[in-house]
Order: C-alpha cells, then sequence, then structure tokens
C-alpha cells in the first residue's frame, strides 16, 4: 500500500485570528502521516478557524481540520488509499472501506461541510473536487480564493 518513493506536493497550515488570515508550512511529514498532520495542526493556538491543506503527489489532496471531538476530514480522491498510507489513514478515521483496485472514478470522502463556516458550502466544495482535470495545487488554490485567503496561500507556495 505505501508508495516506495519520496512523497512530494506540500502541507500548509491556515489559521484565522482576528479576522486576518494566516498560512504558514507545515512539516513534511505531514503529507505522510494523517497522525503527524494532526499533530503539527494541535500545535497551532488560534481562537479562530485552523486547518491543515495537504497536497500529495500532484494525485488528490486532504483538508484536515482538527477539533476537540476528533478531526473532520476531507479525502478527494478514495482510490488514493489504494497507494497512499496518509489517504488509507483518512479512510481508516472515516471508518470507510477503500475502494475495489478495478474502480477507477474518483470521489471524495469526508465532510464537503469542512469549510462551510468560512464561506465554502458543501455543494460549490463538491464542484472543486469534481474538478479532475486540476491538479491539487490547483484546487487547493481555488479552495483558498473561494474562502478568502489566496493571496496568502499563492504567496507561501510560491516560497515553498
Amino acid at each position: 500500500m505505501a508508495v516506495d518513493e519520496p512523497v512530494t506536493g506540500f502541507a500548509v497550515a491556515v489559521v484565522r485570528e482576528d479576522g486576518r488570515w494566516r498560512c504558514s508550512a507545515l512539516d513534511p511529514g505531514a503529507l505522510t502521516e494523517l497522525d503527524a498532520a494532526i499533530t503539527e495542526l494541535g500545535k497551532l493556538r488560534s481562537t479562530g478557524a485552523a486547518f491543515g491543506l495537504l497536497a500529495v503527489d500532484d494525485e488528490f489532496f486532504v483538508i484536515v481540520r482538527p477539533s476537540p471531538r476528533g478531526p473532520s476530514l476531507l479525502l478527494s480522491d478514495a482510490a488514493a488509499a489504494l497507494d497512499y498510507d496518509i489517504a488509507a489513514d483518512v479512510l481508516d478515521v472515516l471508518r470507510v472501506d477503500p475502494p475495489d483496485e478495478e474502480d477507477d472514478a474518483v470521489w471524495p470522502e469526508g465532510d464537503l461541510e469542512i469549510l462551510a463556516d468560512l464561506g465554502l458550502p458543501g455543494p460549490e466544495l463538491e464542484v472543486i473536487v469534481g474538478e479532475v482535470d486540476l491538479y491539487p495545487d490547483e484546487q487547493l488554490q481555488m479552495i483558498a480564493q473561494r474562502c478568502g485567503f489566496g493571496s496568502e496561500f499563492a504567496k507561501l507556495l510560491d516560497e515553498l
């Protein structure tokens, strides 16, 4: 199930405090282990919204939003769980079985309302996830724009 080559991509923490957005890079280990991503995000002390955006190998993305009752999660492509441990971890937490290897359909798994309180309702997020011709970083940029932190997100990606 694990990918043998190093995983590429980026992991970004997004925080909204006092009406202002802030984006910062997470440890690269957050791309390979869901627990690492949740731990990194848990270190952020914020009175406002805090969540992580992970783009993995130009294949899929994960949104992680910690809460006291457990993380809210969205995996952009459930089939990624067949090849990537972090995607399999997301499905484990969601208590969802991975798809069959013969199934080549792309569908999200998790909470499509994960960012609804930040201006991105589930149906709109579902449309973004359904744009299979886009790379995960492009989809995440659309999400950032829609939620209102597009410029901060783009600036950080330029630095990475």
